[in-house]
C-alpha cells in the first residue's frame, strides 16, 4: 500500500481541534489493514512532519435505516490519533 491508500482523510471535529491546539494531536481515518508503523511513515511522507506516537482504534459501524423496511450498517473504519513533535503542524486548509 502507498501513503495515499493508508491515509484516507483527516477528521475535523470539535474534540480533534482541541487536541490539535493543546496536545499537538491529529485524528485521521486510516485503512483498516494499516499498522501503526505504516501510518507513521505515511503521515511523515505526506505532511512532512515528525511523528512521535500513533494510537489506533477500530470503530464499529452503526445500524442505519433510510426510509426502507430493510436496515443496514455503516462501514467499520480505523481511527488513528497521531502525536506530532513540538512545533510541527498539519495544515488542514
Amino acid at each position: 500500500m502507498n501513503s495515499f491508500d493508508i491515509i484516507k482523510t483527516v477528521r475535523v471535529t470539535e474534540k480533534g481541534t482541541r487536541q490539535g491546539e493543546k496536545l499537538n494531536q491529529y485524528t485521521l481515518k486510516a485503512d483498516p489493514r494499516a499498522t501503526k508503523p505504516q501510518i507513521k511513515q505515511a503521515v511523515q511522507e505526506l505532511f512532512k512532519v515528525k511523528v512521535l506516537r500513533v494510537n489506533t482504534l477500530n470503530v464499529r459501524g452503526k445500524p442505519r435505516r433510510a426510509r426502507t423496511p430493510k436496515a443496514g450498517w455503516t462501514p467499520n473504519w480505523k481511527k488513528a490519533i497521531v502525536t506530532l513533535k513540538e512545533g510541527d503542524k498539519i495544515i488542514l486548509t
